[in-house]
């Protein structure tokens, strides 16, 4: 079953125990009330088998044969390239006899790369309401400031919201980056649970913009995880962390300041200590809806080797793999493996321990001091000199 099948699993099972209602299941799932009933019936009176997909691993009966799609994209690349889609679809209707759909059409031309996206006005936005209960959205963000008001390094604060409650957490890091994310986040899980979906802006660290269909290590993790990432547009999207940015950039500061700190280790133990406590006793909210929606993470799943930054290696002929200018010896226990040339999977940990496995296997490493030395043939010696003849040679007795 994939990641969102088990999650759908675990709610009707809750459902099934009589935890939740199906109007509820519904709401945890984004998925319509009738829907939802109808794959409740399935579930059952098939069970687990219920919640798979019927047409999972079968063609569609409506796919678009491969000749008419080659030939919708040829005319709108050579008539109508500066068509808009729904445009450009009559027209193939009334001049070439081609009935097919604008989406379809806009999905064909970003498959091959041919699609522009135009600029359209900007979108009437309302007030989005608060979440029903805790879990079901949390809003993470970084805080930019200076914080020590130049008594200390620059640093970032990491922020993470429930959406429905305001309870908040926070911790300081040197730079906003892919490691602080993960262990935020990793505390969070550690002391509530996984949250049903992340609310994060358009980081390089949430989407990349030169492969917008590659996740990012971040996202691989949530996908990991069954924790959907949502990309915020704008900031007053997220405005509930943006607006406790604010509270921090005010108390906190003063705080601190009356306290004297002027390192992050301090910052760190003074918003474990008292500083959020009192933030959430303040601001934090009752919920509509009691029901606490935070999974806990299955027991299979060990978190720090999800919430890592995990990459494939080739190994070399002497069994070495290099890692960010490291080097990594396999140990010759492995030998039986055969691993040169082929690929392996090396994971950092966020307290920057390396792990390297081949086909889910633990491998022995031992990172060398200094770059492995390239073995150099053995070249024949050149003698450039020029012989000399000696002073009883022939040639020298006429000098």
């Amino acid at each position: 079953m994939s990641v969102s099948e088990r999650v759908r699993l675990e709610t009707f099972g809750r459902v099934k125990r009589g935890e939740i209602t199906v109007v509820k299941a519904a709401e945890i799932l984004g998925l319509s009330i009738r829907q939802t009933r109808r794959i409740w019936k399935r579930f059952k009176a098939r069970g687990d088998g219920g919640l798979v997909h019927g047409l999972r691993g079968r063609s569609s009966n409506r796919r678009l044969s491969a000749q008419t799609a080659s030939l919708a994209v040829k005319l709108q690349q050579e008539k109508y390239s500066d068509f808009g889609p729904t445009f450009c679809c009559e027209k193939l209707l009334s001049e070439h006899g081609l009935a097919i759909c604008p989406d379809t059409l806009v999905s064909l031309l970003k498959g091959r790369g041919l699609w522009v996206r135009r600029r359209r006005r900007g979108k009437h936005r309302k007030r989005r309401e608060r979440r029903s209960s805790l879990g079901s959205l949390v809003q993470m963000d970084g805080s930019h400031h200076d914080w020590f008001e130049g008594r200390g390094p620059k640093c970032v604060l990491m922020v993470m919201i429930d959406d429905a409650t305001s309870l908040t957490f926070a911790r300081f890091y040197p730079a906003e980056t892919t490691e602080a994310a993960f262990d935020v986040f990793d505390r969070w899980v550690i002391e509530r649970g996984l949250p049903r979906s992340l609310y994060v802006d358009r980081h390089s660290i949430y989407r990349d913009e030169d492969h917008p269909d590659k996740p990012t290590q971040f996202g691989r993790a949530m996908k990991q995880l069954g924790v959907k990432l949502i990309l915020a547009h704008s900031p007053q999207a997220k405005g509930r962390v943006e607006r406790r940015h604010a509270v921090f950039q005010d108390r906190l500061v003063k705080e601190m300041r009356l306290r004297k700190i002027n390192t992050i280790q301090a910052a760190n133990a003074l918003l474990d200590g008292m500083f959020l406590a009192e933030v959430n006793r303040r601001y934090a909210v009752k919920p509509a809806d009691d029901q606490d929606l935070h999974r806990c993470p299955e027991a299979q799943v060990d978190l720090k080797n999800v919430l890592c930054v995990v990459e494939q290696r080739v190994v070399g002929n002497d069994t070495c793999v290099r890692w960010r200018n490291r080097w990594l010896q396999i140990d010759a226990a492995h030998a039986n493996l055969r691993l040169a040339r082929k690929k392996v999977t090396v994971r950092q940990r966020g307290d920057g321990s390396l792990i390297v496995e081949h086909q889910s296997r633990r491998l022995t490493i031992t990172e060398l001091r200094s770059a492995p030395t390239p073995a150099k043939a053995n070249k024949p010696a050149i003698n450039n000199r020029q012989w000399k003849p000696p002073a009883t040679h022939p040639w020298r007795r006429g000098c």
